[in-house]
C-alpha cells in the first residue's frame, strides 16, 4: 500500500487522477445511440498520447497463468456486464447502461476511476441503480477519514446499498493504489470480520462499489475479462482514487 510523503507525490497523483476524471468527463458527453465503442477506445488512446500520459490498462496481466493480456485502454462495461468488458465493434443503443472504466499512468502514479452513464432515456430501475452506487461511491467517501478503519468504509458502502434492495457483488471492490493499479489492500463493499487497518495520512484508496438489480453472482465470459451478471441484470459500478488526509475528509483524486 502506497503512503505518499511529499507534496510533490500528491501533485503527480493529482495529476494522473484528473487525466482519468477530465477524460471520462469527455467520453460522458460523447455517450449517444449509435456511438461505436472502438471510437471510444481510440478518443483514449488519441488523448493519452496528447497528454503524455500512458493507458494503464494495456496489456494489463494481474495472473499470467490464467488471463491473457487486457487488449484496450479502457474497459467498456453494457447492461449485464459488470467490468472489464473490452471494446468491441459495437454501438451503443437507446436505454443501455454502461460503465466506462479508466486507468492512467503518469510520472510513474496511477489514477483510477469508473462511470456508469445512460445512454439517451433509460428505465426508472437504471436510474435508481446508478443513482443508488454513485451514492454508495459518496457514502464510502465521506467515512475515509484518517483515524477510522478500513471497515468505516466498507460499512458505508454496505448500509447504502441494503437500503435498495440490490445486491452487492462480492469478490470485486476497491483497492489501494499507487504505484501500481492494484495494492494493498482489497476494499470489499461490505463489512469484513476484523476492523482492517487504521486510515492515515497519505493512504491512497479506489473505492469502487458494484451493485446488481438481481442476485449477486457473477460469472466470466469466454474472452476471460468481461465479468457479467449470473442471471442477466443490469450492474453499475463507480469509482474514485481518493487520498487520506490529516483532519479532514479524503481528496478525491479523480474529479474532472
Amino acid at each position: 500500500m502506497i503512503e505518499l510523503k511529499t507534496e510533490d507525490e500528491l501533485r503527480v497523483m493529482r495529476e494522473a487522477g484528473q487525466i482519468v476524471g477530465q477524460t471520462l468527463a469527455q467520453i460522458r458527453e460523447m455517450v449517444r445511440p449509435g456511438l461505436n465503442l472502438l471510437a471510444i477506445e481510440q478518443f483514449v488512446r488519441d488523448e493519452f498520447k496528447r497528454l503524455g500520459a500512458k493507458e494503464t490498462f494495456y496489456q494489463y496481466t494481474p495472473d499470467k497463468r490464467r488471463q491473457p493480456p487486457y487488449p484496450s485502454n479502457i474497459c467498456i462495461s453494457i447492461n449485464d456486464q459488470l467490468v472489464h468488458g473490452i471494446p468491441t465493434d459495437r454501438e451503443l443503443q437507446e436505454g443501455d447502461v454502461v460503465s466506462l472504466d479508466l486507468g492512467a499512468t503518469y510520472k510513474g502514479f496511477v489514477g483510477d476511476a469508473a462511470i456508469t452513464v445512460g445512454v439517451g432515456i433509460v428505465s426508472a430501475e437504471a436510474a435508481r441503480l446508478m443513482e443508488t452506487t454513485e451514492e454508495a461511491l459518496w457514502e464510502g467517501i465521506h467515512a475515509a477519514r484518517s483515524g477510522n478503519r478500513l471497515n468505516d468504509i466498507r460499512g458505508a458502502i454496505e448500509d447504502r446499498i441494503r437500503k435498495s434492495g440490490y445486491s452487492i457483488v462480492r469478490g470485486y471492490g476497491g483497492h489501494g493504489v499507487g504505484r501500481r493499479m492494484h495494492e494493498e489492500p482489497h476494499v470489499e463493499n461490505v463489512r469484513g470480520r476484523f476492523a482492517g487497518p487504521q486510515l492515515r495520512p497519505g493512504m491512497v484508496l479506489a473505492l469502487e462499489p458494484m451493485v446488481n438489480v438481481g442476485g449477486p453472482d457473477t460469472e466470466e465470459c469466454a474472452d476471460r475479462w468481461t465479468v457479467r451478471t449470473k442471471d442477466g441484470s443490469l450492474c453499475c459500478h463507480f469509482e474514485h482514487t481518493i487520498a487520506i488526509r490529516e483532519g479532514r475528509e479524503a481528496e478525491i483524486l479523480t474529479l474532472p
